[in-house]
């Protein structure tokens, strides 16, 4: 029974990378629609949302299986039960790519009211965090979650640089003030994928420790 258990556990571990993968592919293809404003790409992101929620599903299913047919020791339970915690933040994720994608697709034919410069930073940092978050779980690396967690802070301080930018833009033209508002919301979803790799990795920590992080 043991040897079985730990198969199916081997196979969430897997699950759980595979669907950060996919999380991962998502905010790299999004930004890269917001740079090239690639209304083609954009489109097709605001589209294909279901496959990791599918995903979602599918781990879910599986550690509702691991908690009613075995009797996980406090190790299994913690990685079992800070698993669906952390698919519901990664799918939140996907959708908030998804969202972005929409706003690129409307904006896909109107020339930027600026040159794009903390934008993709922000992308990048939240890219990295997401990346961090996945890679602590996979390598049990508390360092690694620990540095997710302080580079909230960035990506904090690049969400107020543009945020003070784009109402500076507000204030000076009526003209821009439509995409200023639209640039500030998917600054505004960049941060809040940032917020999420911080929750994964608050349960990655978990996961390992048994202890909730202090912030």
């Amino acid at each position: 029974m043991r040897s079985r258990f730990d198969e199916q556990l081997t196979a969430l571990n897997h699950s759980l990378i595979e669907m950060g993968a996919m999380v991962e592919e998502k905010i790299s293809q999004v930004t890269d629609a917001l740079m090239r404003q690639d209304a083609e790409l954009a489109r097709s992101l605001t589209e294909g949302d279901e496959v990791i929620d599918e995903k979602e599903r599918a781990i879910e299913d599986l550690c509702l299986r691991l908690l009613l047919q075995q009797q996980p020791v406090a190790r299994d339970l913690r990685l079992i039960s800070s698993a669906l915690k952390f698919i519901t933040d990664m799918e939140r994720i996907g959708d908030q790519a998804a969202d972005i994608a929409e706003i690129v697709l409307y904006l896909a034919d109107q020339p930027y009211i600026k040159e794009l410069v903390d934008l993709p930073k922000m992308a990048e940092a939240t890219m990295k965090m997401v990346t961090g978050s996945i890679d602590a779980f996979v390598k049990k690396d508390l360092d690694l979650v620990r540095q997710v967690i302080d580079s909230d802070d960035v990506v904090d301080d690049l969400f107020a640089t543009i945020k003070h930018d784009l109402i500076g833009h507000i204030q000076q033209s009526e003209q821009s003030a439509g995409q200023a508002l639209d640039l500030l919301m998917i600054a505004k979803y960049y941060e809040r994928i940032g917020d999420h790799a911080v929750n994964i990795a608050e349960w990655v920590y978990f996961s390992i420790t048994g202890l909730h992080i202090d912030g």
